[in-house]
C-alpha cells in the first residue's frame, strides 16, 4: 500500500503578497506623507515593485543568506524593501534609528550587510553609522532623494532606489529556499542590557502570522483598515506587514509621525477601524481629541502590547474614542506577539494580557528554574515555548533556552483561572530592600491608575542602610497637579508599608526607549545613585 501526499508548499513569507496580488490587487497601501496627501499603492503594484528591488539588490551582489539592513519608517517603500529582501532569501535587519550611530554600526558589524536601505530624512545618521561600518558598499535611499548626503571616495555608492528600480528592466524569482531559512534580524531594544540579535526566519513568522490571524488574537478580516503605529524596525512590527496582506486587509502607514494630530488625521481619512501600538501613543491621541473635540467614529479597536496599560488610561481611551483596547503581551524573542487577551471579552481588565494561541505555551517557574508545582494564581518566573519564540541569538554558541526548551522571559507573571496571563513585573527591575524584594509594577499599577498621572515608574536608590529603597517618578497630565501625599495614599493597604517609595520625582516627560516603553535604565543612570 501506498499513502497518498500533499503538495510541497514551503512557509516562505513571499507568499502573503503572492496571495494579496492575486486576490486583493487593489486594496491599498497608504502612506501618509507630511505636508501632501497620502501615498497609494495597491497589493499588485507594490509585488511588482518589490520584485524590481530584488532585481537591485541582485545586481549588487546580493544573494541567499546576505543580510541587508533598513534603517526607515513605516512607510510603503519599506514594506517594498521588506519583501524585496525576504522574497530572495536574504535576511532583512531592520535598524532603530532611535539609536545612536555607534549602537547601529556595532550590530551592522555583527550582521556583516553591505547593503542599507534607509530613509532620505535619514541619511545624516546613515553616513554616521557608514562612516563607523566600512562593510556598506551601497546605500540605498528610499522616500526622498539624495539631498544632504554627501559622497565620498571612503564611503557607500549612494543610489536612489527609485531610479534603480526604473533601470532594473528585469526581475527574479522569490521563494526557492528552505522554509528554516532566516528571513528577519531584529536587535532587542537594551532597556535592561546590551542589545542581542533575535533571527526570525520564515517558517516561525508564517506560522506567527497565522497566529495573529486568529478570531481570538488580532482577527483580521479582507474589510479591515489596519494602521500599525508599532515601528517596522521593532520586532516585525508585531507581524502586521505580513498579516494585512495575508487577510486582504488595507494597510495605513504612518510615516515617521507619531503624535496625536496626525495619527487621528490619518484615522479619520483613511476610514482605520484597527490601531496598533504601545500606550504611550495613545496618551497623544487621546489628549489631542480632548483638546480639539474631534471624533473617530471609524475606529473599532486599539490594541496594545510593549507596556502595562494603566487602567485610568484604558478606560479615558475606550469612553472618549467608543472603542475596545485589547491588550497583549510578547517580546522581541516570540517574534514578538505571546499572549492576546480576545477582542469581544466582557472580563477584560487592563492587567490581562490574555492567553496564548496555539503554536505558544507558557510555564512559570521558581527562581532555582523548577517549574511551579501550582501553575494557577501563583507567581513566577515566566517562560515560553513556540514556533516563533528563540532558540539561540545570534552569533551565539550557547542556546537560550533550557535542556527542555523553555526560554526565560525575565518576566515575573501570574497565570489567572481562566488561563489569563497577568504580568506582575520584570525579574531585573525588582528592588532589594533590607534583604527583602520590591517589586515595583505593583506600585506603578496603583499610581498609574490615578486619573491625573500620565506615567509612573519606580526605581531603586542606593541607600547606606537598605541597600537600595524605592523612589517614585511622576508624569502628571497636563494642568494637572498632586500633593506627595495624594499620590501615595492610594498605596495604602494595597502594598506593604515598607514598599511605599521614599521619594517622589516629578518629571516633565518620561525618558521613552526606543521602543515606546519607559526607559528605566536611562532612569536608574539619572536617579538611583543618590
Amino acid at each position: 500500500m501506498t499513502d497518498g501526499a500533499m503538495q510541497p508548499f514551503a512557509l516562505t513569507l513571499d507568499k502573503f503578497l503572492d496571495h494579496a496580488a492575486k486576490w486583493h490587487p487593489t486594496t491599498e497601501v497608504v502612506t501618509a506623507r507630511e505636508g501632501g496627501p497620502a501615498g497609494r499603492v495597491g497589493y499588485r503594484v507594490l509585488r511588482q515593485r518589490a520584485c524590481h528591488i530584488s532585481a537591485v539588490l541582485d545586481g549588487l551582489g546580493i544573494s541567499q543568506g546576505d543580510h541587508v539592513a533598513t534603517l526607515a519608517w513605516n512607510t510603503q517603500a519599506h514594506v517594498e524593501a521588506w519583501y524585496a529582501v525576504m522574497g530572495m532569501g536574504a535576511v532583512c535587519h531592520t535598524l532603530n534609528p532611535r539609536l545612536t550611530a555607534v549602537q547601529l554600526a556595532e550590530m551592522l558589524a555583527q550582521s556583516q550587510a553591505a547593503v542599507l536601505i534607509m530613509s532620505a530624512d535619514l541619511s545624516g545618521l546613515a553616513a554616521e553609522i557608514c562612516a563607523l561600518c566600512p562593510t556598506i558598499r551601497h546605500a540605498m535611499l528610499i522616500d526622498g532623494d539624495v539631498g544632504a548626503w554627501k559622497n565620498t571616495n571612503s564611503g557607500p555608492v549612494v543610489h536612489v532606489l527609485e531610479t534603480a528600480m526604473e533601470e532594473a528592466k528585469d526581475t527574479i524569482s522569490w521563494g526557492m529556499f528552505d522554509e528554516t531559512a532566516p528571513s528577519g534580524l531584529c536587535f532587542t531594544s537594551g532597556t535592561t542590557g546590551a542589545p542581542k540579535g533575535v533571527t526570525y526566519t520564515h517558517r516561525s513568522s508564517y506560522l506567527h502570522t497565522l497566529r495573529l490571524l486568529q478570531a481570538d488574537v488580532i482577527g483580521l478580516t479582507s474589510r479591515d483598515v489596519v494602521l500599525p503605529v508599532v515601528p517596522m524596525f521593532h520586532a516585525n512590527a508585531w507581524g502586521l506587514p505580513f498579516a494585512a496582506p495575508a487577510a486582504g486587509a488595507k494597510l495605513v502607514l504612518p510615516g515617521r509621525n507619531a503624535d496625536g494630530a496626525s495619527l487621528a488625521h490619518l484615522i479619520a481619512a483613511e476610514g482605520v477601524t484597527i490601531a496598533v501600538g504601545v500606550p504611550t501613543v495613545w496618551v497623544g491621541l487621546a489628549d489631542y481629541l480632548d483638546a480639539t473635540g474631534k471624533e473617530l467614529p471609524s475606529l473599532k479597536r486599539i490594541i496594545v502590547g510593549g507596556a502595562a496599560m494603566p487602567p485610568a488610561l484604558m478606560a479615558r481611551i475606550e469612553k472618549r474614542l467608543g472603542v475596545t483596547v485589547q491588550t497583549s503581551w510578547g517580546m522581541t524573542e516570540l517574534s514578538p506577539s505571546g499572549t492576546f487577551a480576545p477582542p469581544n471579552d466582557s472580563t477584560r481588565k487592563p492587567s490581562l494580557s490574555g492567553r496564548p494561541a496555539v503554536g505558544v505555551d507558557l510555564l512559570l517557574k521558581d527562581s532555582e528554574g523548577s517549574p511551579l508545582p501550582e501553575q494557577r494564581n501563583t507567581e513566577g518566573r515566566l517562560h515560553v515555548k513556540g514556533a516563533a519564540v528563540i532558540e539561540r541569538y545570534f552569533g551565539a554558541d550557547e542556546a537560550a533556552t533550557d535542556a527542555d526548551g523553555w526560554f526565560d522571559s525575565g518576566d515575573l507573571a501570574r497565570i489567572d483561572d481562566d488561563g489569563n496571563l497577568i504580568i506582575t513585573g520584570r525579574s531585573k527591575d525588582l528592588i532589594k530592600s533590607g534583604g527583602e524584594w520590591i517589586n515595583p509594577a505593583e506600585i506603578e499599577a496603583v499610581v498609574g491608575a490615578i486619573p491625573q498621572v500620565s506615567l509612573a515608574a519606580v526605581i531603586g536608590r542606593i541607600d547606606p542602610k537598605w541597600g537600595e529603597r524605592p523612589i517614585l517618578l511622576v508624569e502628571m497630565r497636563e494642568d494637572q497637579t498632586l500633593s506627595d501625599e495624594e499620590l501615595l495614599s492610594p498605596l495604602s493597604g494595597r502594598v506593604a508599608s515598607w514598599w511605599v517609595p521614599d521619594a517622589i520625582v516629578r518629571v516633565t516627560q518620561m525618558p521613552l526607549a526606543p521602543t515606546g516603553k519607559v526607559d528605566k535604565m536611562r532612569l536608574r543612570l539619572d536617579y538611583g545613585g543618590n
